[in-house]
């Protein structure tokens, strides 16, 4: 499949996804690699990480120039691209990677594929505020709260930024798309982001930009 999604979305930024059902040989050939980056990928022990690398690079070079693909990270393990044209934000789940670029905007996604494991791990990420109204659509709403607050995380970069309590989810339907708020506790003071959510194919997908 390849390549599914390369769009521009309303504030400017950039949108991707990409369906990994490539051979290794196949998505290897298709990649702009340079010698260190073919050092740092012979480094992965795991093939799935491999194919992970790979298919961000693949994606990139879709989404903007494949000179323009390096990509580093920080301590904090946040992405950055090398020339610095963009913000970066990138997410894998099983067969699919997604990436957000911002030119002057900080990003983040998160996509996740939605197995049954989500309500064992609920009581580490839903806090008081954060209200679970449809039971109908139990799983699908605990998956959008985890992605949209993995994507908060991502965006706001701070170390000492506690997942669980700091970021809070305002109540939502859920639909098959749509869009959230989600606050940020910052210290003493609080942010609120609009974030966009989609559910396809099993997977619930997140993103947003500021």
């Amino acid at each position: 499949m390849g390549l599914v999604i390369n769009r521009e979305i309303e504030d400017g930024s950039r949108i991707g996804l990409w369906e990994i059902t490539e051979e290794y040989e196949t998505l290897l050939g298709m990649t702009y690699l340079n010698d260190e980056d073919l050092t740092r990928l012979n480094s992965f022990r795991c093939l799935n990480r491999k194919m992970e690398s790979l298919s961000v690079r693949a994606l990139l070079q879709q989404m903007t120039r494949p000179d323009a693909c390096i990509v580093y990270h920080k301590q904090s393990n946040k992405p950055f691209l090398y020339d610095g044209s963009y913000n970066i934000s990138i997410s894998h789940s099983n067969k699919y990677t997604s990436i957000i670029l911002g030119k002057n905007k900080l990003v983040g996604i998160d996509i996740e594929y939605m197995s049954h494991r989500i309500e064992r791990v609920a009581h580490k990420f839903i806090n008081e505020l954060d209200v679970i109204t449809d039971n109908h659509h139990r799983r699908a709403h605990l998956y959008i709260h985890w992605c949209a607050k993995e994507a908060l995380f991502k965006i706001c970069d701070k170390i000492d930024l506690n997942f669980q309590e700091d970021i809070t989810i305002q109540p939502f339907e859920v639909a098959e798309q749509g869009y959230i708020t989600g606050v940020v506790r910052l210290n003493s003071r609080y942010e609120k982001y609009r974030l966009r959510y989609q559910i396809m194919d099993n997977y619930v997908w997140v993103y947003c930009s500021k």
